[in-house]
């Protein structure tokens, strides 16, 4: 496993960015706002092409704390347009988490992620109506490079396939926590 600190600051993508970092019960939020970019970025989902990176965009990272190193867990970044739509929700899974000592969300990538949209309705209510387990041939990877069991594998599916339901039923933990931030961002 690769230990990842979520910074993005140095991001070589972002020219110019301000990030808040704020500590609530049971999470970090980290909040980077960017401001200039060297170009936009552009991933696939489904079968289309969506906007993460731009300028005027967020990135929102609801990272759990507590459990630990060597814990298995996961941890929510929602991508966010300059109107402030949420345009994607990414799942990183991993197999421990913690934070530096200057506040800083890490854990250690188990590879497998899960990204889903936001839809809203008419009411203005939003859900996920879609969601993918993603980079399944990293964790092929890992596990022939012998950084991954196939016993952490298997586990590693099985949670990506829970996190994925719980999205489809609004159900995933740090989404309540991302749409409380996003309504009242603690300020």
């Amino acid at each position: 496993m690769k230990r990842k600190v979520f910074d993005l600051r140095q991001w070589a993508r972002v020219r110019r960015c301000t990030e808040s970092v704020l500590r609530v019960p049971g999470h970090v939020i980290v909040d980077l706002a960017i401001h200039e970019v060297t170009a936009p970025k552009d991933v696939p989902f489904g079968d289309q092409t969506i906007r993460v990176v731009d300028q005027g965009y967020r990135w929102v990272r609801v990272h759990p704390t507590g459990s630990g190193e060597g814990v298995p867990g996961s941890a929510l970044s929602a991508m966010l347009d300059e109107g402030g739509r949420l345009m994607q929700l990414y799942v990183d899974l991993h197999g421990g988490e913690g934070l530096t000592d200057s506040g800083l969300p890490w854990h250690d990538d188990l590879y497998l992620d899960v990204i889903a949209n936001w839809v809203v309705d008419g009411r203005g209510h939003g859900q996920v109506t879609e969601a993918h387990i993603i980079d399944g041939e990293d964790l092929d990877d890992a596990v022939r490079a012998g950084l991954v069991d196939a016993a952490q594998a298997g586990a590693t599916w099985a949670h990506a396939e829970q996190v994925r339901a719980e999205l489809l039923a609004g159900t995933y933990p740090p989404l309540a926590v991302l749409r409380r931030y996003l309504e009242d961002p603690y300020t």
